[in-house]
Order: C-alpha cells, then structure tokens, then sequence
C-alpha cells in the first residue's frame, strides 16, 4: 500500500507540472496504460487471498480515478491556455477590403428542366407532379408489372419497412411513371402532361446515380397513333438541341406499361471529344445514340387509372434529364452533378437572369 500511495503521489505531481498535450500523454500511458503501474497492480490482484484483495482494490482503484481526473484537469487546462495564445497570435485585420461575394448559378439539371418545360409547353403539355415517395401499386402494379412481374427486377429499389393502410410496399419511386396514373385518376381525359422530377435507384458509377432526374410525358386522347407519337419527339428534340437536322431512329422496344414499346435513337458524331447530335447515325462518322424510351400506353395501365381502353389511347415517353445534360452542354461525369463543387458549378452554371424562352432560345449561356 505504500508503494501505491507513493507511486500516486508522484503520478499527480508529474501530471500539475506537465507542460504540453505530449507530457501529459506520457504521464497517462505511464500510469493508465495496458503497461502502466496501475494496471499492472489491477492483475495482481487475482492472486490474493480474498483478505488482501479487500485491502488492495479499494486503494488501487481510488489510485486510477485520482490519476484520471487530474489527468483530465491537467488536459482542460492546457488546451484552455493553447487556444488563448493561438487567439492571443492571430489577429483580423478588420481594415482589409471585402472578398467579392460569390456568384450564384442556376444547376445544369435545373435549366434543362426549364428548358424542356418551356419547349412542352408550346406543344400543350402541362407540368405534372407526384410524390417521390410512393408504394408498389403506383410505382410497379398500375404500370402493369405485378409482385411477380420479371420487368421489376430492371429497378433496383429501396424499399422501406412500412406499409400503407392498404398493405403496399412504400418505396421510393424508381421512375415517374406513377404520375401518369396519378394524373388519369384525377382528371380523366383528354390528358396531355409531362412530369420532371426526382428518381431513385440503388445504382452508383460514373454514367449512373442512385438518384437522378427523370422526365415523363403522356398524352391519352382519342384515336392517338405512333406516328404523333414520333412527330411529338422530333419537334422536341429538334428544339431542345437547336438543330433542324436531328433524324430519329425508333427500334422495337419492351416496356410493361407501353405495347408497342420503341427506343427512340439520335444520330451523332464526336467532335472535340463531345459528342454532337445531329444528322443520321448510318452517315460516315456518325453512330446512333438512344436517348429516349416511348411506347403507345399499354391498355392495362388506362384502365388500371380508370379509363375505357376502348375509347382511349394514347403515348408514353421518358428520358433522364441529367443524360440530356450531359450531352447538350458536354459533360462528362455524372457525379459531377451532385459534388457540390463551386468551381464546376461556376463553369457548367447558368445565369439566373437567363432563363430559356422559345422566342429567345433556350440554350443561351452565361
């Protein structure tokens, strides 16, 4: 006991004069550590007898919690004092010009989305929108993909634990395509819509995010056809790049929620390691690039929002609004997108007082 006491003694005196974070640590390592004195003197006591241990333990414990807390004391205090002669260093020279505000600008994926709205807009749609939020009848069921449906292994979900009062799965919404149901049940038809928004998948790399932007567009009327279909898309697609020499390509296609399912493909070439769009794809030095999935609306999905198939048809297309992007204004990686960093967002950025029209043109740059 008095070899503890002393060794006590010592450690709180060393621990007062300790005059550095690096000090003090020595002194803690010294007496608290896996090979500290103190906990060494812990292991012996496993061989006392029951009359030592109940002598030794006390004193071996009240040992380390008074080393413990004047090492803690000792530490609060140096720190206090490190930051007060940091403080007492460095000084702000108030008289010093201002740095320039930053200049804020409009997101890429933000003014495509104004673009495309401008551009649908002239053509009749209306901008509809949906919870991003939303359980398995919307997202997967109405769109005819049932809970066995092979089509619901393309979307990789993230589902939550909860259910609806109905029993549905809640997920998040891996398109937006449970806006066109949403859209038929409230309004019927005639119905001419387009739906921008948010979108999530369990997907990461540099061509794919789990989330991302995708756009939706719907017409139901009588006696629609492909070919309005194909019309709607070129006029699009033509305005959206600014080129009258966009030829499309449309390849037979599968999607549950669209029989005849096509996938719409432009043609390009690369120049300045872009690619450009424009002119057809079996041109030399072009190729074709898909860019846009379309269909005629399957009959299933009209009357799972309740309406008569009898009476109407109509077409379904989606795009990713970040790929348009992308391609429009020659970005590379889309991870870039969602960095966050200043310095990308001040070269691929827009002006906020340039906002696309179509008397003015939609892609005009700051």
């Amino acid at each position: 006991m008095t070899d503890i006491t002393s060794q006590t003694q010592a450690a709180l005196a060393a621990i007062a004069t300790a005059t550095s974070l690096e000090a003090l640590e020595a002194q803690r390592l010294d007496a608290l550590g896996k090979k500290g004195w103190v906990s060494l003197a812990l292991k012996t006591l496993g061989g006392m007898s029951p009359e030592e241990r109940a002598v030794a333990a006390p004193a071996i414990q009240t040992a380390r919690a008074e080393i413990a807390a004047a090492l803690d004391a000792r530490k609060a205090a140096l720190e206090t004092a490190e930051l007060e002669a940091r403080l007492a260093r460095e000084t702000l020279d108030l008289t010093l010009p201002a740095h320039a505000a930053p200049k804020g600008s409009v997101h890429p994926v933000s003014q495509v989305m104004d673009e495309l709205a401008e551009i649908f807009a002239d053509l009749g749609f209306a901008v509809a929108t949906g919870p991003e939020i939303e359980d398995d009848w919307h997202n997967f069921t109405a769109l005819n993909m049932d809970e066995t449906h092979p089509a619901r292994a393309m979307h990789d979900t993230f589902y939550f634990p909860d259910k609806t009062a109905e029993g549905r799965e809640v997920l998040l919404r891996t398109h937006t395509s449970p806006v066109q149901i949403r859209a038929m049940q409230e309004h019927g038809a005639p119905l001419r819509i387009i739906a921008p928004g948010r979108v999530y998948r369990s997907d990461s790399d540099a061509t794919h995010t789990p989330m991302f932007h995708q756009i939706e567009g719907l017409v139901i009327d009588k006696d629609i056809h492909l070919g309005h279909l194909k019309w709607t898309l070129e006029t699009f697609l033509k305005a959206f790049f600014e080129r009258e020499d966009i030829v499309l390509r449309l390849r037979p296609s599968y999607f549950p929620f669209t029989e005849p399912s096509v996938e719409i493909d432009v043609g390009y070439a690369m120049e300045g390691g872009r690619r450009i769009v424009g002119g057809s794809g079996d041109e030399p030095g072009h190729a074709w690039m898909e860019v846009l999935g379309s269909g005629m609306v399957n009959r299933r999905v009209i009357a799972a929002a309740g309406l008569d198939p009898d009476e109407w048809q109509g077409f379904a297309f989606g795009t990713g609004v970040d790929r348009l992007a992308q391609l429009k204004y020659g970005m590379n990686d889309l991870r870039a997108f969602f960095d966050g960093d200043p310095r990308w967002l001040a070269h691929y950025g827009f002006s906020p007082f340039d906002q696309p029209t179509l008397s003015a043109g939609v892609g005009a740059r700051t």
